[in-house]
């Protein structure tokens, strides 16, 4: 096994940054591809950033964004966090008491590992389940919790949505949506309502998950609620900064329902390409994907690998070799270890499908050479 801990996967991701670092430098920002859906970014004119003092930025801008978030997200209140998983944390901490039940239910196991954590810092107890049959509310359950869109983007059935918010609060328990990506995926390509607005308390959403934000998180949801959160957000410094509180606004005002449209109609443009060689591929809302367990498939050699080292090794020879970017290669430890192609992001519309389809191939055959031997495939990865 090539990735055994959390530490290791720190160190796989500093390989992976320098390795980016490495392709701007000798071949510019044009030879990298951004296809992890989640590559942000920071719009914002001279005159605003001349703006970004630490008490004269939040003055200016935290206004404008509670006017664009209640657009965004809806909810009575909203709060910038320096991340999704800190706004989770504050929540957990503020509405979760030691002994406690927390249950969640999300379209397709595992949660984030944030939420879980979380639980686990104060001593709650938790459980998870995604099938709808088996979700029950316990006595003494301080919080129910749902994912809008997993992390590998499956997106949860809104008419259960609804039946878990009222579930909730027919026991008078609050209900968190961890919609970090649904708030934008499950609203414009799946035509489903805003979480607040289909009575959910709490929504969280990452501000550069399919849209042009920063790496940050933004809440929304019952004013009494938010301002118990925020009070914990200010004692353990989870708030967003002013520089980031800026690039959420010009996120939110510059993000194109068009882009995702778009992207949900070349998915399949892609996926029938894949499709041809491989059995494995499946296409995302907006994009096509392959889990650890379906690269392993595809692999007829013999090796020693785990199917997340495989993915792990695959990441980094696309990244390396073509400069493009997944998630495996630069994610946070514990995060999902599926490969996927987003062709939502700017990047992928720079991108021809065939020549991204060659490179792919090319991908997979040199995992075959590489796999039989498992130290090239450490020197690969660190």
């Amino acid at each position: 096994m090539i990735i055994k801990n959390s530490l290791d996967e720190v160190k796989k991701r500093e390989k992976a940054l320098s390795i980016i670092k490495n392709h701007v430098e000798t071949q510019g920002r044009d030879s990298l591809f951004d296809l992890t859906g989640l590559s942000g970014g920071f719009i914002a004119s001279p005159s605003e950033i001349s703006l970004l003092e630490t008490y004269v930025g939040p003055a200016i801008f935290e206004e404008e964004l509670q006017k664009v978030g209640k657009s965004h997200l809806g909810g009575e209140k909203i709060l910038p966090l320096n991340r999704t998983s800190s706004g989770i944390l504050a929540t957990i901490l503020t509405l979760v008491d030691k002994g406690s039940n927390v249950v969640h239910y999300l379209a397709e196991l595992p949660a984030h590992p944030s939420i879980p954590r979380s639980c686990n810092l104060v001593g709650a107890n938790y459980s998870e389940t995604d099938v709808f049959e088996e979700f029950s509310i316990p006595e003494n359950t301080s919080l129910v919790i749902i994912t809008g869109s997993t992390m590998d983007h499956k997106v949860i059935d809104v008419n259960e949505f609804k039946k878990v918010i009222e579930l909730a609060h027919e026991k008078c328990i609050p209900v968190m949506v961890d919609d970090a990506s649904g708030a934008r995926l499950r609203t414009v390509v799946f035509n489903q309502p805003k979480a607040c607005d289909l009575g959910a308390d709490i929504a969280i959403t990452s501000t550069d998950k399919l849209m042009p934000g920063p790496r940050g998180g933004l809440m929304a949801g019952r004013k009494e609620l938010i301002d118990k959160i925020k009070v914990k957000v200010n004692q353990f410094g989870l708030e967003a900064q002013p520089p980031l509180v800026l690039a959420m606004v010009n996120g939110i005002k510059n993000f194109n329902e068009e882009n995702l449209i778009n992207s949900f109609s070349r998915k399949d443009e892609l996926f029938n390409l894949l499709n041809e060689k491989y059995e494995n591929f499946q296409t995302t809302p907006t994009g096509v994907m392959i889990s650890p367990e379906g690269l392993a498939g595809e692999i007829t050699v013999n090796h020693n690998l785990s199917v997340n080292d495989l993915a792990f090794v695959f990441s980094f020879i696309l990244l390396n070799d073509f400069g493009i970017i997944t998630i495996p290669a630069v994610s946070m430890p514990g995060a999902s270890a599926t490969i996927r192609f987003d062709l939502s992001t700017n990047d992928a519309f720079n991108l021809d499908l065939n020549d991204l389809y060659k490179k792919i191939e090319s991908s997979i055959n040199k995992l075959h050479e590489v796999v039989i031997n498992e130290d090239e495939c450490r020197e690969i990865v660190f």
